[in-house]
């Protein structure tokens, strides 16, 4: 009996391991056929916008894709509820409407028909993050074409082209936006810059940090939302900072940080090791409030000529005061830093303003004014006699390379990059001028001074005339 028994288990046992190895052999060598992701309209929201996700998940299924992967979906807010415009608006598409005239999809029809505007701006924005594009809206990002028209030569005195202004500078600071034969304008549009003058009167494009349409916190956390625009010669926070303490963390630990953690609670220490350029300029940090006014927690107007207080800063005075701010960057700093630590630093921050200003800047200032008013230099342009581009590169580019390395903490930059070539470049400035002040002898102008054919004339939606 107990052999019969063991028999049947030997079988059974057999049997059993031949379906298993059928079934490992079948699902190895049969078609793979997983079951499709997709994105399930389940919940309320109107048929126009049911049109819109269906029609651009074949038009445009990046954009879908990323919408759907977003916050966004997710909290059910669909094309409509940021792209929907009114008719009479400015910035409505006239073209979008053909959409709707349309025989091979569904979703083409009259019925579904709706007025858009291809651009969002803070106002749309504002209905669902009024505190987020108020605070933007005071923020020297947000304005920051009304400063360049204030201050900028290469504008005010037309030293370069319109496309060397549409393709270059507009793209970080922001254009003004134009309809041209029904359409926004090529000169114009495409435009995502900061400081971008909306159809609607409001200023500047959430878009620059929270690219569309997936709008990512953890995108613009991250430095190199910011080094699109702060790089380069002139302006070169993005290889600062990589080049400091803080990015040498950043590149060997970036990974491991909680890039997704919710708005108001991104912690040092918890979230992450060290700090990115939002978490020192915009996160909040201990009593210190979350903000979108990047020109808040500054005590330096570094990038101006002479360096100046924030609020002493003509072409956009801030409305705070820099011992406040300096006081609310402090606090930030000591999440990671003892309190002698974080003194000293701001110690010697400010003893490399007062150099800059004392020893480089005000002394080469004088001599330019000198010149100037000798008339062996001629103020009708800019950048057209030599010394007039080596007075401008003193403070535009390694005058501030020097202040904003030590800012920074990135020594190379503030050395190398900064008062080395500082030391070279007025060394030279003052060499020639002297010499043309000892012989009385005009500088030499570059009468074929390439594409200085941009307008002078300033936006009137931002700098109205004076009647």
């Amino acid at each position: 009996m107990r052999k019969i028994l063991l028999f049947v288990g030997m079988v059974v046992g057999v049997v059993g391991l031949s379906i298993i190895g059928f079934m490992v052999v079948n699902a190895q060598t049969s078609k793979n056929t997983p079951k499709e992701k997709e994105f399930r309209i389940e919940r309320s929201m109107p048929k126009e916008a049911v049109a819109c996700i269906e029609c651009h998940k074949k038009e445009s299924p990046a954009i879908f894709v990323d919408w759907a992967h977003s916050r966004h979906a997710n909290a059910n807010i669909t094309c409509l509820d940021c792209h929907k415009a009114e008719a009479f608006d400015p910035d409505v598409s006239k073209e979008h409407y053909k959409q709707y005239q349309r025989s091979d999809q569904a979703w083409g029809t009259k019925k579904y028909r709706v007025p858009v505007s291809a651009i969002v701006t803070p106002k749309d924005c504002s209905r669902c993050h009024p505190d987020e594009a108020k605070q933007y809206n005071r923020s020297k990002h947000a304005n920051t074409v009304e400063i360049m028209w204030k201050i900028d030569p290469w504008l005010n005195n037309g030293m370069n082209s319109e496309i060397e202004r549409a393709s270059g500078c507009y793209y970080c600071h922001g254009s003004v936006l134009k309809i041209k034969d029904g359409k926004l304008s090529p000169e114009t549009w495409p435009n995502v810059g900061i400081g971008r003058i909306n159809l609607d009167g409001s200023k500047g494009s959430c878009a620059s940090c929270h690219t569309r349409h997936r709008f990512s916190v953890m995108e613009a956390r991250k430095p190199e939302a910011c080094g699109q625009c702060h790089l380069g010669p002139d302006h070169p926070q993005m290889e600062i900072y990589m080049e400091s303490k803080h990015g040498s963390i950043y590149r060997a630990f970036g990974d491991k940080y909680n890039w997704d953690g919710a708005a108001g609670t991104w912690t040092a220490g918890v979230d992450y090791r060290g700090p990115t350029c939002t978490s020192c300029h915009m996160s909040g940090s201990g009593s210190v409030l979350t903000t979108h006014d990047v020109s808040e927690r500054l005590s330096w107007e570094l990038q101006a000529p002479l360096t100046v207080r924030p609020e002493e800063f003509k072409a956009f005075p801030a409305k705070t005061n820099w011992q406040v701010e300096r006081n609310k960057m402090k606090e930030v700093c000591l999440k990671c830093h003892g309190k002698t630590w974080v003194d000293n630093h701001y110690i010697k921050l400010d003893k490399v303003i007062q150099e800059y200003n004392e020893v480089y800047f005000k002394p080469a200032k004088k001599m330019l004014d000198d010149l100037y008013s000798k008339g062996l230099l001629d103020k009708s342009k800019n950048f057209d006699e030599k010394l007039e581009v080596e007075f401008y590169e003193l403070w535009h580019h390694e005058g501030r390379r020097a202040r904003m390395g030590a800012a920074m903490m990135a020594p190379d930059y503030t050395w190398w990059h900064g008062f080395y070539e500082l030391k070279k470049r007025y060394n030279n400035f003052m060499e020639e001028a002297r010499d043309m002040l000892k012989h009385k002898k005009k500088a030499y102008k570059a009468l074929d001074f390439p594409n200085a054919t941009g307008t002078t004339k300033k936006p009137e939606e931002i700098l109205p005339k004076r009647r």
